[in-house]
This record gives C-alpha cells, sequence and structure tokens, in this order.
C-alpha cells in the first residue's frame, strides 16, 4: 500500500438486493459518495431530517452522524437502520435499500441562473422563474428539485413546479417559494429580490419522481407548496399521455393556501383520469368555504381506506409527509415501499430534537 492510500483509505458499500456496488472515501457520506458515482440511493433532504435516505445496514461499520430522532429513531438504530445521508463508512459496508435505476441519475450541475419573472401567487407564495444557460442543457425528473448556492456557503433547496419537456421551448425553471418570516433567503425573495437577478444553482436533486414502470393508480398528496413538485408530475402525466387513474388531494388552512386552484381545474378538464379534492383545515367564516375540511393526509383515508393497490406521492410540510407515511401503512395497507415522499424540511426543521 503506497502513503497516499494509508491516509486516504476508501471503504466498499454494497447496495442489495441490485447488488451495485461504490466506492466511499474517509469521512465522506455514504449518500455524497452514491451521488457522486451516480448511484440512485432515495433520499430528500440530505441533511439527517426526513428520514427518506433511511435504510438497512447488513453488514460493516459505520457513524451515524448529527440527525433528527424523527428521521431515526434510537430504537431504529439499535435495530441496524442507518440514515446514508449522513452514515460515515469506517469498514465495507453492505447496506440494504430501494435503488433508483442507474438512467435516473441525471449528472449534478452547477450554473448560473437569471430571474426572468416574479408574480405573488398568495399572500405568502412567490412563484419565480429563472432563466437557464441556453447551451447548457439541464436534464431532470419531474418532481425533483434544485439548490441555491447563498454567498455564505449555505444552501436553500426548492422543487421545480414545471416538468422537463417544458424546457424545449424556454430552458428554465419554475419555483414555488413561501414566505419564511425572518428567513435568510425567503426575506429576500419577497424583499430586495429584483427580475435579472443572477442567483446560483445546482440540481437535480431528490429521488422523488414518477415510477413510470408501474400501473397502479396514484394518491398525489400535497400541503402548501408542496404543490409544486405534484404541479411537476401532472404536467409530465399530461405530456407522455400517462393515462393511469391519479387523484390530487391538496391541502392548505385557508383556501388561498391553494394558489393554483384554477390551474388545476383547467388540467381536469384536459385530464380525465385526473380528481382533485381541495381540503381546507382552519377556514374562517369569511372564506364561505364549503368544501372539505380537516387535515388533508386523513381525508386520502376517508376515501380510500384500502390503499393495498395505489402508489402515493407526497409532498409538504414534514408533520403531513410523516403521518402519511406511517397511517397509510398501518390503517390502509399501502407497501411501504410504493410511498414516495419530498417532505419540505426547513432550516428551523433541521435543528429540532436530534441525535
Amino acid at each position: 500500500m503506497n502513503p497516499s492510500q494509508s491516509q486516504n483509505p476508501s471503504h466498499s458499500v454494497t447496495v442489495q438486493p441490485s447488488g451495485r456496488a461504490f466506492t466511499a472515501n474517509e469521512g465522506e457520506a455514504l449518500l455524497a459518495a452514491a451521488i457522486r458515482q451516480g448511484i440512485g440511493l432515495p433520499y430528500g433532504c440530505k441533511d439527517g431530517a426526513c428520514g427518506s435516505c433511511k435504510c438497512k445496514k447488513l453488514e460493516g461499520t459505520v457513524t451515524q452522524g448529527t440527525h433528527q430522532l424523527k428521521a431515526l429513531s434510537l430504537e431504529e438504530a439499535a435495530n441496524g437502520f442507518i440514515l446514508t445521508c449522513c452514515a460515515v463508512a469506517h469498514s465495507d459496508v453492505v447496506i440494504e435499500s430501494r435503488q433508483v435505476t442507474d438512467e435516473s441519475a441525471y449528472p449534478i450541475k452547477r450554473m448560473p441562473s437569471r430571474v426572468s419573472s416574479m408574480a405573488r401567487a398568495s399572500h405568502d407564495v412567490m412563484v419565480i422563474r429563472l432563466q437557464l444557460p441556453a447551451a447548457d442543457v439541464f436534464k431532470y425528473h419531474a418532481g425533483q428539485y434544485v439548490e441555491f448556492l447563498l454567498r455564505d456557503g449555505d444552501r436553500r433547496a426548492y422543487s421545480m413546479g414545471n416538468a422537463p419537456h417544458t424546457q424545449a421551448d424556454t430552458p428554465g425553471v419554475e419555483l414555488h417559494i413561501r414566505h419564511m418570516p425572518g428567513g435568510k433567503f425567503t426575506e429576500h425573495v419577497f424583499g430586495a429580490m429584483k427580475e435579472k437577478e443572477i442567483l446560483r444553482i445546482e440540481g437535480p436533486y431528490g429521488s422523488f419522481f414518477l415510477r413510470e414502470d408501474s400501473a397502479k393508480p396514484m394518491v398525489l398528496l400535497a400541503s402548501g407548496t408542496g404543490f409544486a413538485p405534484i404541479k411537476a408530475l401532472i404536467e409530465h402525466l399530461q405530456y407522455k399521455n400517462i393515462t393511469r387513474p391519479a387523484v390530487l388531494y391538496w391541502g392548505g388552512r385557508r383556501p388561498a393556501d391553494l394558489y393554483m386552484n384554477d390551474w388545476v381545474q383547467a388540467r381536469l378538464a384536459e385530464m380525465p383520469n385526473l380528481r382533485y379534492v381541495p381540503v381546507i383545515s382552519d377556514a374562517l367564516p369569511e372564506d364561505g368555504w364549503t368544501g372539505r375540511t380537516g387535515f388533508v393526509h386523513q381525508a386520502v383515508l376517508q376515501d380510500l381506506p384500502d390503499l393495498s393497490g395505489y402508489q402515493v406521492y407526497a409532498c409538504g410540510a414534514p408533520i403531513v409527509v410523516d403521518s402519511a407515511r406511517a397511517d397509510y401503512s398501518a390503517l390502509a395497507g399501502l407497501p411501504p415501499e410504493e410511498f414516495y415522499a419530498d417532505a419540505f424540511t426547513t432550516e428551523a426543521d433541521k435543528h429540532r430534537e436530534t441525535a
């Protein structure tokens, strides 16, 4: 062994049941190593907050980095589960994980983008469009996200609200940004940001996208701006003429939170296999709301008590996604592997109870 090898040892990571393998450098998180080498593992936040990357360690030794207990409980850790986004190998490792196909791993690019338009969709949601370099084709799956690279090194993640085929005419992405009072990035978006501003982005990231090899009917579950990646999925379904039955459940506190309700209504007129159930949890008398009320994830259970033959695509607040994941499997028979999710974790979410 030469000196450089001894100073920078690496470890082999094998993914079962696929048998694919990759190499993790000393101190490198398993997920980062997989992304670097084009190996598609499931993940969401990359910060130990959402649990999307949780998998079973079958062999080897890892150190589990700081994470939220709701993403990986002490009991789960004791039973051999790890979060690949913050687990570092100290030996060769074998993990058991649902793997995204190789074809799905589009290259991650870092590029400048220009703010081409800004439009208030509601009192606290801004829809912005970023123009991308025309010469640099940006490939992604409907449902994935990009990260803004801020000047101080921080990052902020937002899902694309437009499907990839829309790149053909005008290279660019649509993002739905909710104002978080005091938020470093969103205060800028809702304050000083102007059209033509240049921002740096990196992506695509995430393993949330449509599994087109299935014919199962779909539940599309969104809360708040979790609608953005769901909108991209709906655009993709329409473009590809995918006729699997799909029902959208979109939840908000008040009707104005369903900030693209008219867009959904227009799609319903064009897509006979799409249904829509808007759900409001805290309507006021002046809203005049006469539709469904309560929590959006529970409305699904009320309408579809047997989800054993479905796929669920869920996006939005972590409490909605986490509750749906648990309840749909325990109460409605949804196979855990048919629940695809992207929980919108904020910076505050990432610093809650950790282990």
